[in-house]
Order: C-alpha cells, then structure tokens, then sequence
C-alpha cells in the first residue's frame, strides 16, 4: 500500500512539475515586472503588422520574406513583435490593408488565418513573441469605421479623401462605442480568434507560448470626453471576456496613453487598474504631436526627447502606482530630411531610439517598470516605390500602413538604426540572464 501510495505522490509531483514547466513558457507579470521561465523578461521589439500576411500563400504573402526578415530580426535582438490579428474588409476601401482577414462580419479569409499559423510557428522556432492586436481605432485596417459600416452608419469618410478632415472622421468612429451590434461582432471575432488551433503545430492559440500578449485594439480612443464612460465599460468587457477564454495570456489595451483618454491621466489609470488588464501601454509620436519640426528635425529633437521624457515619466509613474509593467510599444521618427528612401540618413532618429532604448536597459538594470519597447517600424527587406508615394497593389508591404506615406517611419535592413538595435538588445539581454533583478 505504501509502495502504490508513494508512486501515486510521484505521479501527481510529475505532472506539477510539468505544469510548471509549460507555464513558465508563457510571459507573465511578477508585479510591475515581466518574467519568463524564471527571469525578468525585458525587450526591444518592433511593430510589424504585416506579418501574417506575408506568412500567407495567397495575394502578398511572401513566406521566404517573412522567414529571411525573421532570421535578422532574431540575429538583432528584436525578439518581440507587435501583429495585426485581423483586417476587417472589404479590400476595395482607399488607405487600407488588403487583402483583410474577415471580409464581413464571421467571413473569414481562410489563407490569411493559414498566414497567421505559419508566422506563430516560425516564431515559436525561434524563441520570439507576438503581441496579437484585434481592433484598430484608425481606418487603415477597417476597425471601428467598418464595423460601423456593416451597420447601416453610411460610408467611412476618410479623412485623406476630405482635405484632412481628421475631425469628422474621428465624430464618425466615436459612434463605435455606443454600436452594441458593431461590439457583438467585434466579441465575436475575439472569440473566433481564442478558439482557433494553429494547423501547423496543432496547438491551440490560447496554448502557444510564442503569443505574449492579446491586445484589445491598435490605439483605442474614447474620441470624445463624453464617451469615456462607455470607452471604459467596452474596454473592461473585452479584458473579461479575454480573460475568460484563455487562462495562459496576458491582455494589454494598446493605448497610446492619456492621449487615448481626451488628455485624462487619471482616465487612463482608473481604466488599466481593471484586474483583467495585465500591463500598461504607452505611444509616442514626436512629429504627429508638434514635438518635431517636419522641416526642422536637427532644431527640434532635443525638444522632442525632452517632451518624449515628460510623457513617459507621468506614464511610468501610473505603472508604478498599479504595480504594473508598462511597455513603450509604438514610437517613430521620420528620417533626417523627412524624405522616403534609403539615401536619407536617420541621425536624429537614430538618437530619439538610443533614448528610448536606454531607458528600457536602465530599467532592466534596476527591476523596473518599464519593460520593453517596440519601435515603430520595421520594414527590412522591403522598399519603397519611388513611382509614388502611398502604398497601391503589388507594392511591398512594409511598416508604414496604407494611409501614410511608404518609407516615412520605416527601419530598413540597411539603416544605420539596426547596430544600434543590436547593441541595446544584447546589452538588456545580457542584464535579463543575471536572474533575479536588483530591486
């Protein structure tokens, strides 16, 4: 009896001790710290939304890009990338990606999600981790706007096809926020996306540990100070509704910051104190903020980082009062003379990112809460069309999405940018091996 007894405890010690093992595969938070596998986990990462389209087969896919661009992001320490999970169509619309994900509500393109498998594999091969975002709040991959389309709201009034009216196209995807069927289908689709097993490692999506992190939107805004309260209520009901269909996963929001609550710092931490929000969020766009002088960039980027500094201290200063990490993950900076091909140098840019790469080594250094960054964007192998200057068809599909001019925020593989990538990644990754970090 006592033999049975004492195998049955090494069986159960066997299976806890496997348990343990596979949780440990998955980021965590180890209050306002990341962790995997034991270590704190800090990171230089970049946004590359067009992933898991070139992993498809079909229109603009480009499998042997996407592992050549893989192998060089690994080899540079950018280990951690940020991927549309899902263009809302149709592929007709001006300014957006194409081809989309979900053609109409529960309407899927079965070679993009095919994309999305190959990607997450590949990934996984190599040891990198995918911040997976659902819904975007601007029109270049459908989001708001085409929700409220689907749902008799009228035509999406693109801000580029209305001499720049960013004012009516923002009144216009406020209304997303109060569309209980535009919300239903946007549940729906989190729900697809949870229940989906990747067809080349069988494993379910909610299972795979090369996925850090599902992100409820790329920028969501409330876009009017009376919609805060219906902005916090969808916010919260996502996270939960997240939470409750997968138990391995962080959940982030994607806000750029207070500039995502109306100009409301304590909006924004009242909103990322919800239990279901594992780590805060924060953007920065120096130029887009008239931090920087498009004409001007070596006159005003030392304004800009000082700016840039301000924003991210208020920031960081909420993450430590939550007890939460808080991730950097959307910067950018156009090149010296604002012009859109790789004869251009990238000086100041390459001295906005030390910044901001700095600040995520010394926090590495000391066991803070800021715990990674990803750069806005990379583009690597790909260039622009010196034919025009937004993205058409058959162009390649790079960092800057289709409603921007192609090459204006991009990091090429040829940019002076990437050895210095590789020097702060080495140098945190070097900080993450020593273990437990000095508090």
């Amino acid at each position: 009896m006592k033999r049975i007894k004492l195998t049955i405890l090494m069986a159960l010690l066997l299976v806890t001790n496997l348990q343990a093992q596979v949780a440990s595969q998955f980021v965590k938070t180890d209050g306002s710290r990341f962790v995997l596998e034991g270590k704190p986990y800090y990171y230089i990462g970049t946004n590359y939304w067009y992933g898991a389209i070139l992993g498809s087969t079909g229109e603009a896919g480009n499998q042997e890009r996407l592992l050549q661009e893989l192998d060089f992001m690994k080899q540079n320490g950018i280990t951690n990338l940020r991927i549309l999970a899902g263009a809302q169509g149709p592929n007709d619309q001006p300014f957006r990606v194409s081809p989309a994900l979900e053609m109409a509500p529960g309407k899927y393109n079965d070679t993009l999600l095919a994309g999305l498998d190959f990607m997450l594999a590949e990934m996984g091969k190599r040891d990198m981790k995918a911040v997976l975002y659902f819904n975007n709040s601007w029109e270049w991959s459908g989001g708001y706007g085409q929700y409220l389309n689907w749902n008799g709201y009228g035509d999406i009034p693109y801000a580029l096809a209305n001499n720049n009216d960013w004012a009516g196209f923002m009144r216009y995807v406020s209304q997303f926020l109060n569309c209980e069927p535009c919300k239903s289908q946007f549940a729906n689709h989190v729900k697809f996306m949870l229940n989906r097993t990747n067809q080349f490692t069988n494993k379910k999506y909610t299972e795979d540990p090369a996925i850090m992190s599902w992100q409820i939107a790329n920028e969501p805004r409330a876009f009017s100070k009376e919609n805060i309260p219906a902005y916090e209520q969808w916010i919260s009901s996502t996270a939960a509704l997240i939470k409750s269909l997968d138990k391995n996963h962080m959940v982030s929001t994607g806000s750029e910051g207070s500039h995502g609550t109306e100009g409301s710092l304590e909006d924004y931490k009242r909103i990322h104190a919800d239990p279901n929000i594992d780590y805060v969020t924060m953007h920065i766009w120096p130029k887009n903020w008239s931090w920087l002088d498009a004409n001007n960039i070596g006159g005003t980027i030392d304004k800009a980082i000082a700016n840039t500094k301000d924003y991210m201290d208020k920031h960081m200063a909420v993450a430590r009062d939550l007890k939460k990490p808080i991730v950097m993950e959307e910067f950018g900076l156009p090149r010296d003379q604002h012009s859109y091909n790789l004869k251009d140098k990238t000086t100041f840019r390459d001295k906005y990112y030390s910044y901001v790469f700095d600040r995520v080594l010394q926090s590495a250094r000391t066991g803070g809460e800021l715990a990674g960054c990803n750069f806005w964007a990379f583009s690597g192998t790909a260039r622009p069309n010196p034919a025009h200057e937004f993205w058409a068809n058959g162009d390649d599909l790079m960092g800057d999405p289709p409603q921007e001019e192609q090459g204006l925020n991009s990091v090429f593989d040829q940019d002076s940018t990437i050895p210095i990538i590789k020097k702060y990644a080495d140098a945190i990754q070097k900080e993450t091996k020593k273990g437990k970090a000095k508090k």
